[in-house]
């Protein structure tokens, strides 16, 4: 009897290491697949068609920054619907955001695309101990998992926060298990001169974001892969 149970645990050991490594293989290259397509043109074709879009807007600079970017994209009628997303304690991001669709809803005759305004929690706010900001980025991931999976966009749009890093990384993991193909694209903040903010820092070096944008060219140089667009401002 011993033997024969010997003999199960040994033919069952192998069965989970085969099965282990075949899980491996496939999600290595999965990613490797991912990494290949990413900066490719959205869904090329002759009348594209639109592309729900999710806004990472930041306080203060940032927001302001995403206000011109999106002055430009959305005279084009392409990206919509759209979600405008902001830290639960930034609420003039959010109110720039409801200005910018209202001069949109305008210019446009009174047609206007579908927009949400919605909030995310951060994952640390300026002064909060780590030690404390550890639960506070569990909540933070987990909320930001939920609206993904709420949203599923097909565009994420960001400029620096610390919120759109979570963001960015469930997009990216979408692409991995095949729920959405979420496009990243990064603008890197004009205030960011010589060096990456470390939002910045993190999807170019993960490389997560698709397409990764600068607006000064000795940033261009010291990140290749990045594209000099000029200043934005």
């Amino acid at each position: 009897m011993e033997n024969q149970h010997d003999d199960n645990c040994c033919l069952f050991t192998p069965s989970i290491i085969t099965i282990t490594v075949s899980v491996v293989l496939v999600a290595i290259t999965r990613v490797f697949y991912i990494l290949c397509q990413s900066g490719k043109p959205l869904y090329p074709s002759k009348s594209p068609k639109p592309l729900s879009t999710l806004i990472v807007l930041g306080s203060g600079g940032h927001t302001a920054e995403m206000i011109n970017v999106l002055n430009v994209l959305l005279s084009k009628d392409r990206f919509c619907p759209r979600f405008y997303v902001a830290a639960a304690t930034d609420n003039m991001s959010l109110q720039k955001a409801h200005l910018l669709e209202e001069n949109v809803y305008n210019l446009n005759g009174g047609k206007g695309g579908s927009t949400q305004f919605l909030q995310i929690y951060r994952s640390r706010e300026v002064g909060q101990s780590y030690i404390t900001s550890i639960g506070t980025t569990f909540l933070a991931l987990v909320h930001a998992l939920w609206l993904m999976i709420r949203i599923r966009p097909q565009v994420v749009l960001c400029n620096g926060p610390g919120t759109c890093v979570p963001l960015c990384l469930i997009a990216f993991m979408f692409k991995v298990v095949g729920v959405r193909w979420s496009s990243v694209f990064y603008v890197e903040s004009i205030a960011r001169v010589r060096k990456l903010s470390l939002s910045g820092l993190l999807l170019y070096k993960l490389r997560i974001a698709d397409q990764f944008f600068v607006q000064w060219p000795q940033l261009q140089r010291e990140y290749p892969r990045a594209h000099y667009v000029g200043c934005l401002m």
